[in-house]
């Protein structure tokens, strides 16, 4: 597959922290927070720790403990 057919996807420094922040302050995994552990999933340079707690976040989600939702903030 071409990498035109994809944008590309860039990881802000901090990303996954301030996810981890807002998911255990709120409970809900918001589009925005979607997307950038898509970008965390991609990117090849997160150090082990940032991997383990991407896993540990989806693992909360696959068990129930924090829900999905369809609006792009936690604060809308």
């Amino acid at each position: 597959m071409s990498s035109a057919m994809f944008p590309q996807l860039v990881l802000l420094p901090g990303a996954i922290s301030e996810i981890l922040v807002s998911v255990s302050d709120t409970g809900i995994l918001t589009q925005a927070d979607r997307y950038g552990l898509m970008a965390a999933t991609l990117d090849e340079s997160l150090d082990e720790e940032e991997r383990r707690c991407v896993n540990r976040l989806l693992r909360s989600v696959l068990k129930g403990r924090v829900k999905v939702a369809e609006q792009i903030s936690a604060l809308a």
